[in-house]
């Protein structure tokens, strides 16, 4: 179960985006039992999976990097982990929105499954998932069970030294050096852990001068945050140009 003092710290929730349902050039379809943001060629034997943040499948900057990583070739799902009622912060708290959907909050593993399942059922060739903040949790669990086959984990959220001991998939992680929920002292020991795992690729990154949420919480108009983004992304991109194929 989530504790408050995981998951509810201010930076999860800073630089809320304005969530749309008409941003992006995808459109929103049902896939194992989820809506979900897809984009890029359907047919395409390669997917990514998208693991938002508790802002969920509807903020923009989230929809942005879909389109980006479809434009490479790639058939991109963005599941809708929280049914359409994801967290807000002008309805309620964090703590308040936690302790009203726990039970969501703690399954978007066993929701994932049936999503990976109907994408496999198409002949899916090879499947990488990213996680942001609390979706970084539920890229692990899939990894642990062989279900994908890269990961990248953004400034991730309730993974701890345990679980990166039983990845199973090659994985990136993408830390921010002011990062309260996942602090580099936490990031360098699961590169350590990498280190002992000869049988799984792995790095670890800690981006000077940014913090949790910088990868998809920036604001456009923002140069400077927009650069850094950027290069995470393309840390990710070239990250699944290595092993999803």
């Amino acid at each position: 179960m989530a504790s408050e003092e995981e998951m509810s710290g201010p930076q999860c929730c800073e630089n809320p985006p304005t969530l749309t349902s008409s941003s992006g050039a995808g459109c929103v379809a049902e896939i194992g039992g989820l809506k979900a943001y897809v984009s890029g060629p359907s047919d395409s034997k390669l997917v990514i999976l998208l693991v938002s943040d508790l802002f969920g499948y509807e903020a923009p900057n989230l929809r942005k990097l879909a389109d980006k990583v479809a434009a490479a070739g790639f058939y991109v799902v963005v599941p809708d982990f929280f049914y359409g009622d994801p967290f807000v912060p002008e309805t309620m708290t964090i703590p308040v929105w936690i302790k009203k959907h726990m039970e969501w909050f703690d399954k978007g593993f066993e929701d994932a499954k049936p999503v990976v399942a109907e994408l496999r059922s198409k002949g899916i060739n090879a499947i990488g998932a990213a996680g942001f903040c609390w979706g970084a949790k539920v890229v692990v669990e899939l990894s642990k069970v062989d279900q994908i086959q890269a990961a990248v984990l953004f400034h991730p959220a309730r993974v701890t030294v345990d679980d990166i001991k039983e990845i199973k998939a090659p994985t990136a992680i993408l830390g921010a050096e002011t990062d309260h929920v996942s602090p580099p002292e936490l990031l360098k020991q699961f590169e350590e852990v990498l280190s002992t795992k000869p049988e799984v690729n792995g790095y670890v990154k800690i981006f000077p001068g940014v913090a949790h949420g910088w990868s998809v919480r920036y604001k456009v108009e923002d140069e400077e945050a927009v650069k850094r983004a950027d290069e995470s992304h393309q840390n990710m991109m070239d990250w699944f140009a290595q092993y999803v194929k």
